[in-house]
């Protein structure tokens, strides 16, 4: 290569503050120029490629489209060079010394119907190219032409300062090449372990051979990898799904579960997302990163693409590639992209409708599924209103038909148990299923054989109170007050009145009313909550969250059939009293709380034995 008629230009816009706003402020490490210089050279042979459809003499004597990469670590440089379309002087001048102009956007503009969408290109420099002075003391950019016939070449030479240097030289082969000057600060980028790292991290899925050519003169390529999210999925096997999970996640389990999916039109982007076998240890960390990759026209971008995901399917791996999104693009500027939104709701659509069939074709497995994220999922209906009723219909529980621990029932299997007459759906919630399943809340569900849900983990008062309802019938909390609207009403007699107004005379600090019960049929009392007053478990959730919510005015209902409680009649005064404590206690140890006094509910209760 020799050199003549060198000349001295300005940047045609503002010059050095512009170009150091984006050499500081559009990259968040100094790495990324790497990977956008080697996209860079993809589209310039992606370019020669699509021109060469039509006139094949383009290639020359080189159609074998590659990009190499060489340093020399004692003189400080990096040099990546393509034989792709090339640049003369005046795409020179246009692309690089206008900053941030596009010239694959003019390209695209002369092109009609098909040709754009099969282009797949997002320009040879842009912003991007600039990132490399975040490394660099100077920069060279070497070009020829594919349309240039002689061995003229263009050399353009900047310190990313205010002016840059044209000069004419001689280039034996068509392309561009970019050699760089590393500053004191970036030697790492001149070390072969360092550069391979680099090109295996952000560039294994580009379209052309990429060779990193080491001090020996060897070339070894490093892109060896196949895209299999750009493959037909008729033509993977299930085995390369797997392997291919393997390779990204680092996980030796095979995937429970995946969704494969291609969408063309008005915006394109391909996603293959896994459900792992078992959950990532960080599962119950709701800030931590979550593991979809994102992929800009298969140059990987980072790791942890949170926005394309809600938080309550954080479990979930993969790859999102997109030809609409920019190189340069940040996490700033992804919560803000219409398009982010529009694969979000996509690809969340399509995890859930994975999740239905699933349960669907193999109960079993979806089982082990929910024993491994169903925690996570009940965060979903809350967060997710959208989506809420196909979260809803995921959900599994416990339930009084089917008398086991197990939660392998789902709200769809009680509506087809439900009794024509009945347009609710009751559950009870407990710190355990035992607690749940003799609750004296669901006496008189039970005795009318009527379902009730039996739900026992922490957060299932608060996804239960936000569903609300489901396909229509209401959601109804059996420790909630009004709960029986198919009882006759019943006249209280004037010795029962008698006896409830003195109770409520007694524990008129402790409890808002006092009822006789139409719920219990073998428990002498219980308490329950006003209709929109938060149950146990809500409540230490709120109050963990640091709302400060008084104290609890419970209505406390008792049965006057039980022996127990007619025992009331034949007491007086202080004994009436004690007596209506020990009630009082039953019912708060019926609920899984504690008495104030346990030694003296103890003592009474010997008492009352004997």
């Amino acid at each position: 290569m020799s050199e003549a008629q060198a000349e001295t230009l300005n940047f045609q816009t503002e010059a050095k503050q512009l170009l150091q706003l984006m050499i500081h402020s559009l990259y968040s490490n100094r790495e990324i120029f790497l990977r956008e210089l080697i996209s860079n050279a993809s589209d310039a042979i992606d370019k020669l490629r699509f021109q060469a459809i039509e006139r094949p003499d383009l290639y020359g004597d080189d159609s074998e489209l590659r990009i190499d990469v060489t340093f020399d670590q004692d003189a400080k440089t990096l040099c990546i060079a393509d034989n792709g379309i090339g640049m003369n002087r005046d795409e020179v001048i246009s692309h690089l010394g206008t900053i941030a102009k596009s010239g694959t956007a003019e390209f695209l503009a002369n092109l009609t119907g098909d040709q754009k969408s099969d282009s797949q290109l997002i320009g040879q420099f842009g912003v991007g190219f600039y990132s490399v002075f975040m490394v660099a003391d100077k920069v060279q950019v070497i070009s020829k032409s594919v349309f240039e016939k002689s061995d003229s070449a263009i050399m353009w030479e900047s310190s990313g300062e205010e002016k840059y240097k044209l000069s004419e030289v001689t280039k034996d082969s068509n392309g561009t090449d970019i050699v760089i000057y590393l500053n004191d600060d970036n030697t790492e980028f001149a070390e072969e372990g360092r550069i391979r790292f680099l090109l295996e991290k952000y560039s294994q899925y580009i379209n052309f051979p990429l060779n990193l050519i080491g001090e020996d003169a060897e070339s070894k390529r490093i892109n060896d990898a196949d895209a299999l999210w750009l493959k037909s999925k008729r033509s993977i096997k299930d085995e390369e799904y797997k392997e291919f999970y393997k390779f990204i996640t680092y996980d030796q389990e095979d995937p429970l579960l995946w969704a494969h999916n291609k969408v063309e039109g008005k915006n394109e982007y391909t996603n293959l997302l896994y459900i792992p076998s078992k959950p990532p240890f960080d599962l119950w960390n709701r800030e931590s990163p979550r593991g979809v990759k994102l992929y800009i026209q298969r140059v990987f971008i980072m790791d942890d693409a949170s926005n394309f995901l809600p938080l309550y399917l954080r479990f979930v791996r993969g790859i999102i590639d997109t030809n609409d999104l920019p190189l340069n693009v940040s996490r700033e500027i992804l919560q803000e992209h219409h398009l982010v939104d529009t694969i979000k709701k996509a690809v969340t659509k399509r995890m859930l409708d994975s999740l239905k069939a699933l349960k669907k074709e193999s109960f079993d497995k979806y089982k082990n599924f929910w024993n491994e994220y169903g925690l996570v999922l009940k965060e979903g209906p809350a967060e997710d209103r959208e989506n809420k009723d196909t979260i809803a219909s995921l959900l599994l529980f416990a339930s009084t038909y089917a008398n086991s621990k197990d939660c392998d029932q789902t709200l769809d299997d009680y509506l087809e148990r439900m009794g024509n007459d009945q347009d609710k759906i009751y559950y009870c919630v407990a710190d355990t299923y035992e607690a749940a399943a003799n609750s004296p809340h669901i006496e008189g569900l039970k005795s009318k054989g009527i379902e009730v849900l039996l739900l026992t983990d922490r957060i299932d008062e608060w996804v239960m109170a936000g569903l609300m309802e489901y396909q229509g019938k209401e959601l109804i909390n059996v420790a909630k007050e009004d709960i029986a609207d198919d009882e006759e009403t019943k006249k209280v007699s004037e010795g029962d009145q008698e006896i409830i107004s003195k109770i409520q005379k007694h524990l008129d600090d402790k409890v808002s009313d006092v009822i006789i019960s139409k719920r219990l049929t073998d428990s002498a009392s219980c308490i329950v909550l006003p209709k929109h007053e938060p149950g146990a478990q809500l409540r230490k959730i709120l109050e963990a969250s640091g709302q400060t919510l008084g104290s609890s005015n419970p209505i406390f209902e008792i049965n006057m059939k039980h022996k127990l409680v007619k025992k009331l009649k034949d007491m007086k005064g202080k004994q009436f009293n004690s007596f209506v404590d020990f009630l009082y206690d039953y019912a708060v140890i019926a609920e899984g709380g504690s008495p104030q006094d346990p030694s003296k509910y103890l003592r009474q209760l010997d008492k009352y034995l004997s």
